[in-house]
Order: C-alpha cells, then structure tokens, then sequence
C-alpha cells in the first residue's frame, strides 16, 4: 500500500502542468491527502475575513445595487448575514439579496432565497413582498405560448396564494391583475392546440380544448374565437343543433364580435340569436 502510494504521488507530480503560476510571485499550492489517496486540487490562497460593521456592508450592498452590479450586492448582503447573523440587519439583508437576484435576472437563484426567507421568518412583516416577488420571479419567465407553461402556472399559484394570506395587502391588488394575465396566457396556450388539431380534423380533440378556454377562461380575450371555432369544429362533425346553439350564444354575448359575424356566414344567414334574458351569464347559456 505505501508503494502504491508513493507511485501515485510521483505520478500526480509527473503529470502537473509545467506552468501552474499566472505570475511571477504568484504560487500555487497542490494539496494531497495522502490517507485518502485523493487529490484534493490547487487552489489561490483563500480571502482573509475581515469583520465590518453591518451598516457599512448592507449600505455598500445598496450602493452597489444602485449602480447595478447585482452580483457584488449578493455578495454584500450574504457578508452582512455571516458576519452579523442575529441582527435586524441580517433579516433585511436576506431579501435585499433575494431582490438583488431578481434584478440580475438570477431568478432561480431568487426563488430559492425567498423561499428560505418565509420558511425562517414566516410571522416577518416582509413575508408579503416575499412571495409577492416569488410570483413575480415565476411571472417574468412566461414565455410565448408556444412553448411550456409549467413557468406560469408556478406564477399562478405564488399570486394565488399570497391574496390568500395577505387578501389586504397592497401587493395583493397587482397580483389579481398579473392572474388575469397569467389565465389569458393559458387559454392562448389552449387556443393554439385547439387550432392545431383542428387542422388536422381532429374534431373532438380540438372541441374538448376550447371546451376548456370557453370554461376555465371565461373572462380572457379568447373566449370569441373559442366560441367560433367550437361552432366550426361541430358543423364540421355535422352536430348542427350544437353549432347553432354555440353560434347564438356567442352572438349573444359578443354582438359586435368578427367572431360572430364569420359564425353566422358558417350558418347560412340563419337567424340565430336566442330569446335568452340579457342578464344571464353567458356562460349559463348552454
């Protein structure tokens, strides 16, 4: 074994690289642990701690987030905790660094320091803003819907959960809106598979879809064309008794709509309009 050994360590040093030193006066330390047989690395010489005052690291954190250096700021923030953990400072620290990450468009990274912060300061006045930015952390990464939208769907629970605790919250009101947004985003999602298996006169397939916009969405902007496209999608299975009664609830409710005007073409100019009372909900209408 103490052979094996010493070949390992001769072998490790035969195989270094020639130059291991980007300076002159620079040196690099090639540690081996010899009971364990292992090459540990080579590594500078580490940073030495040098404690500050909390008011000096967290200002410094600030500054360097007013200048938009989001990655030192972190690094302020996180210094001013390891430094000064039972602190006020230190809790506000915390999501000051989780905000720093947003702002670098580290949003993973973001999630993860906000969901810490709630988890070890639940009862915190802060907590609301916290998962107000965790929604928000989510929301910004919807991207068009053509791809997955698992990302929004995580927005729309973080929202959906902050109005629930904090129903009161100022953060509450914008959350409302960035759901409604989030819910025209889904159905968007919706429309665009109902359209693709419409083209391919996968008929049921496309109907259960926008089934779905028409039900789950009822206050998006794509409830029109879902009510349109449900009408073609049943004339071309020739359930016209449905057709007709799609057709009337969308002229119905949305008179004025291209939508209706195309659906009533489909219908051969038949008058299609129901004796249904105005104030129902249109949704009742089925």
């Amino acid at each position: 074994m103490a052979r094996m050994k010493r070949e390992f360590v001769r072998s490790v040093f035969a195989s270094r690289p020639r130059v291991c030193c980007l300076a002159p006066m620079a040196r690099c330390v090639l540690v081996i642990c010899l009971s364990a047989g292992v090459l540990v690395g080579c590594s500078s010489k580490e940073k030495a701690y040098i404690e500050e005052p909390v008011e000096k690291l967290y200002n410094q954190g600030l500054d360097q987030m007013q200048s938009r250096v989001y990655s030192d700021a972190v690094e302020s923030f996180d210094e001013v905790e390891r430094q000064h953990p039972y602190s006020t400072w230190a809790t506000k620290a915390q999501i000051m660094a989780a905000y720093a990450y947003y702002l670098g468009n580290r949003y993973d990274d973001a999630i993860l320091a906000l969901d810490r912060f709630i988890q070890l300061h639940p009862s915190n006045r802060d907590v609301a803003y916290a998962m107000y930015l965790k929604g928000l952390s989510y929301y910004t990464q919807i991207s068009d819907v053509a791809r997955d939208q698992k990302i929004t769907e995580l927005a729309l629970n973080s929202f959906k959960e902050l109005i629930a605790r904090f129903p009161q919250s100022k953060y509450a009101r914008d959350a409302k809106v960035k759901i409604d947004l989030a819910h025209d985003h889904l159905a968007g999602k919706e429309m665009e598979i109902g359209r693709y298996y419409h083209s391919k006169r996968q008929y049921l397939a496309a109907i259960n879809r926008f089934r779905n916009v028409i039900e789950k969405y009822q206050t998006t902007t794509h409830v029109p064309e879902a009510l349109h496209r449900l009408t073609e999608a049943y004339l071309s299975l020739g359930i016209d008794d449905e057709a007709r009664k799609t057709a009337a609830v969308l002229g119905h409710n949305f008179p004025g709509s291209e939508w209706y005007i195309d659906s009533y073409q489909f219908i051969e100019g038949k008058a299609i309009r129901t004796e249904e009372k105005a104030d129902n909900p249109w949704w009742q209408l089925w």
